[in-house]
């Protein structure tokens, strides 16, 4: 599962599935497994069950691992479901020894192109496929993605049973709609568990994230198997379980096919994963900054907290800029933007609407490739060598000196003005700052003084406004803080003239 935005827009449902398809030919059912009475609920899913079954497959793995070698897990090291999807731990003694784990899949292709979780297969030397019905046969590799967790595999077949994609984001996909669990839990064989959609949308710690929630029972060993709905499709491929004893407690989660899907289809073309790329640092708008930011009537848009080399910059994309649609799709909030942006075409240009000094302001942005993106910080000016200070919303600020940078440990090039102290009852303490940040902005204009930033809070002041903006640097990592003008100063500032 991955650690750390997937496109929340629908997938085109007829966009090409790799490998050979005749939809005449698919196992779909021709009805839903539902009554055609008014209350809607399935009778049994034994036919559907029975349908959709010969495409569900077992994944068996062998991999050669050092005498002593801790568990082989089912997940990505450090992620938070871990220990839920540890499957056979390495043995121990003398000399390498083979280890076997196992897990699911589903084939959706009449050719053999075989769908299952990254963290199933990984680091396996031998993968063999265990059918519902015929022989087992050795499966290659085509590709891989671990941010979302998705394996593409490849059998030599011909007129294989395969199921579909559905569309996890349509009407037949809403929270409460009945699904279906397929795979082989615990290493038992063929199984399969019934349950409703608990939740859509979900995040765990993934950046292109989209899970669907089930409290369908999924155990270790339901790993990479399909997540069906009524209509026999594939809308969520089982990936992890939130759990305090390892075993199923009804949250389980399936990453959606919208993610899948667009993922297998770049496997099976390129091997690999090809994301568009924008390249800016962003943040979520918060309530505070509404009234902050000229402007801006919602917190819907995401805030682009630094712009270095990339497409952005090349597009004129510039720091404090609201991003509040990207190719003709509103922005509600950074993870959709991310994953909107992921899900377009590498070398594709786009329209995108920023919110800029008051005026929305189209830009054209020609998007690069996240895989091979490098970020570089553009440079900065160097500082006056003289301290100024002052004491302004419940912070002391004083100007980037060689004596506070080796206090705050500070790049030799930081620009701005450092934080020295917080009033531990100010806005400045509630929202987080802290001694050593750094502030570069305020009022979405570059500080380099304490004259500067007491212009930027006057300005605030003056249009009436209840907070200003501050892009504020913690580590070398933006982001943007709307502080209240409103705070008690305590006395008169004392400013230095600048040098």
């Amino acid at each position: 599962m991955p650690v750390t935005a997937q496109d929340t827009t629908a997938q085109d449902q007829d966009s090409a599935v790799p490998g050979d398809q005749d939809p005449s030919a698919s196992l779909t059912p021709s009805e839903p497994a539902l009554t055609t009475g008014t209350d809607n609920r399935p009778l049994s899913f034994a036919d559907l069950a029975r349908q959709v079954s010969p495409a569900v497959v077992n994944i068996t793995t062998t991999s050669i691992v050092a005498a002593n070698a801790g568990p082989q897990g089912m997940v990505p090291e450090g992620s938070p479901f871990e220990d839920f999807f540890e499957e056979f731990g390495g043995p121990n003694g003398g000399g390498p020894q083979r280890s076997q784990a196992l897990g699911s899949g589903y084939v959706i292709s009449a050719d053999g192109y075989i769908v299952t979780n990254n963290h199933v297969i990984e680091g396996a030397d031998e993968i063999l496929i265990d059918f519902f019905e015929g022989p087992d046969m050795p499966a290659t590799l085509v590709g891989t993605d671990p941010n979302t967790d998705v394996a593409l595999l490849k059998v030599d077949g011909a007129d294989l049973p395969f199921v579909e994609f559905g569309d996890s984001n349509g009407a037949e996909a809403e929270v409460g709609d009945w699904v279906l669990a397929m795979g082989n839990p615990l290493g038992q064989g063929f199984s399969i568990s019934a349950g409703i959609i608990s939740a859509r949308n979900r995040e765990l710690s993934g950046t292109y994230d989209d899970y669907i929630q089930t409290d369908a029972a999924i155990n270790r060993g339901n790993s990479g198997g399909p997540l069906f709905d009524m209509n026999g499709q594939v809308i969520g491929m089982n990936t992890a379980i939130l759990s305090p004893t390892g075993g199923s407690i009804g949250i389980g989660f399936a990453m959606s096919s919208a993610v899948v899907s667009d993922v297998v289809d770049q496997l099976r073309e390129f091997g690999e994963t090809r994301r568009g790329w924008l390249g800016v640092r962003i943040q979520d708008v918060t309530p505070d900054m509404v009234d902050a930011i000229e402007g801006l009537e919602s917190t819907a848009g995401a805030l682009v907290t630094d712009v270095p080399e990339g497409p952005a910059l090349d597009a004129g994309v510039e720091a404090g800029d609201v991003i509040l649609s990207f190719n003709g799709t509103p922005v509600q909030d950074t993870r959709e933007l991310v994953r909107n942006v992921g899900s377009a075409p590498v070398g594709e240009t786009v329209p995108m609407e920023v919110l800029r000094d008051g005026e929305r302001v189209t830009l054209d942005i020609t998007l690069g490739r996240r895989e091979d993106a490098e970020s570089a910080q553009p440079a900065s000016a160097e500082q006056p060598g003289e301290p100024q200070t002052s004491e302004l919303l419940g912070m002391t600020l004083s100007t980037v000196t060689p004596e506070a940078a080796q206090q705050f440990g500070l790049p030799e090039d930081a620009t701005g003005l450092v934080v020295t102290e917080v009033d531990p009852v100010s806005d400045a303490a509630e929202k987080g700052l802290l001694p050593g940040d750094v502030i570069t902005e305020a009022g979405q204009a570059p500080v380099a003084s304490v004259a500067d930033f007491e212009a930027a809070v006057q300005a605030a002041e003056e249009a009436g406004r209840r907070s200003v903006l501050l892009l504020v640097r913690r580590g070398g990592e933006p982001r943007f803080v709307a502080l209240s003008v409103e705070e008690p100063q305590g006395g008169e500032p004392e400013a230095q003239p600048e040098q």
